[in-house]
């Protein structure tokens, strides 16, 4: 029975249509729906609409099926429409007329609210735990790799000398800000929007407050409207978040792929990484590294997709909203599998010192000859026209000695991974904290 029935039946290709592929979709909500349905059922017990009794049933009922679930043994048929239907269908089965009393001052509406929000605030802590971890990674090889010089560029061109430890560090302090994006998304999501219905809340006294506080949201999400409003807008912010990680992913797998180049030679993939050519016997191609740059440009365009559904709405409920659950998941999927296969490939990267040090040429100290000059009292731009007048008597210097003695903040000699480490230290923390509550929830709302 659908949940909406009344009597009638739709016709098959339509229905099959509006339908599409939520039953497969909603497999990965399904957990989040019966702690949804837990909470709710406790909060009507509260009210009085429940007795204690049939809410000891309910929830043993909701137990039962995350029990099937953990087996593999519940799905949900195309029939059902969604998850809500299936759980609904299943307690009904088993437990007759009480089953039905389950929905009472709940909509689908913000049963799929809350079952996204719960699956939002789960994948978060799933991708920064794999972003910290990379992270750590990093800042590792940066200080390993702190004296290993490259040519820096800027146009693509030399410019200055550089190192590997200063590249490493400036994509962990990128990725470490990507972290800020999803923390901050966190907190958003991290509201209750369950009690406000069809979008205009119910005429029982229902306790929103308590419902937060049994699924560890951090607050209920207020004005009812707006918590349907927000659906679709919460999803393209973390989809936000997402975009930029795997932006930063993409232009760290294309900086690898130049440096593991036979023409610069800087780095060496791992073997096991690189696929050959079924024509070329002696190619090792970057593919793991290629297709992470490709996933970057599709978790943007579903960012975009998410946007453009929503755009332009009325308020309340509308249908649409179905079409966000899609991209928001593929981009959870796409970005936690690129840093899990960034974090393989780069623990295996192998640097040859030799290659950069032979990449340095004399033109790359040029600036640091102009600097010099200034440092002895000659005006910059004299300095600077002076050098640039005669390039050809640059001469070259260490390269190692060059970049350990640049020391102010932030520079190759003073890369400052304390400040990174003690991020990535406090991300793991704030992981830790939330899982710890998230378990406590599990064992808060599921009867022994």
């Amino acid at each position: 029975m659908k949940l909406w029935d009344k009597g009638y039946q739709l016709d098959e290709a339509v229905e099959a249509f509006m339908t599409g592929d939520d039953p497969l979709l909603d497999i990965a909500l399904l957990p989040y729906d019966c702690l949804g349905s837990m909470a709710h059922a406790s909060m009507l017990a509260k009210i009085g609409i429940l007795t204690t009794e049939e809410c000891h049933q309910l929830l043993q009922g909701l137990s039962h099926i995350l029990s099937l679930a953990k087996k593999g043994l519940f799905t949900i048929k195309q029939t059902d429409e969604d998850v809500h239907t299936a759980v609904e269908n299943y307690l009904v089965e088993s437990l007759g007329n009480l089953g039905k009393k389950l929905h009472t001052a709940r909509s689908r509406n913000d049963q799929v609210l809350l079952d996204m929000r719960l699956y939002m605030r789960d994948q978060i802590l799933q991708t920064m735990e794999a972003l910290a971890s990379l992270s750590q990674v990093l800042i590792r090889f940066a200080d390993e790799n702190h004296a290993v010089p490259i040519p820096g560029r800027t146009h693509f061109q030399h410019a200055m000398p550089s190192s590997l430890g200063l590249w490493a560090g400036a994509f962990t302090e990128s990725l470490l800000d990507d972290g800020e994006l999803l923390k901050s998304a966190f907190d958003l999501i991290n509201q209750s929007p369950l009690g406000s219905a069809a979008s205009y809340g119910v005429s029982l006294p229902i306790d929103r407050q308590y419902c937060a506080e049994l699924l560890g949201f951090r607050c209920v999400q207020n004005n009812v409207l707006y918590a349907n409003n927000s659906r679709g807008k919460f999803e393209a912010i973390v989809l936000h978040a997402l975009a930029q990680i795997m932006n930063d992913l993409s232009k760290l797998a294309t900086d690898i792929i130049i440096f593991s180049a036979p023409e610069f030679g800087y780095l060496k993939l791992p073997e096991k990484f690189c696929p050959g050519s079924s024509l070329m016997p002696q190619k090792r191609n970057p593919c793991p590294l290629e297709l992470i740059r490709a996933k970057s440009a599709t978790v943007q365009g579903l960012l975009f997709q998410t946007l453009e559904i929503i755009r332009s709405l009325p308020s309340g409920y509308n249908r649409d909203f179905q079409e966000t659950k899609r991209p928001l998941m593929q981009g959870f999927d796409m970005t936690l599998a690129s840093l899990h296969v960034f974090l393989k490939v780069f623990e295996g990267i192998q640097i040859d010192q030799d290659a950069c040090l032979k990449a340095f040429t004399p033109e790359l100290f040029a600036t640091d000859q102009v600097l010099q000059l200034a440092k002895n009292g000659v005006p910059f731009r004299d300095a600077y026209r002076q050098v640039a007048q005669s390039l050809e008597s640059v001469s070259q210097a260490d390269p190692v000695t060059n970049i350990l003695s640049k020391i102010h903040q932030g520079a190759t000699g003073n890369l400052g991974l304390e400040q990174s480490r003690f991020k990535a230290d406090g991300y793991i923390n704030w992981i830790q904290h939330h899982q710890s509550n998230w378990d406590a929830l599990f064992k808060k709302l599921i009867p022994s």
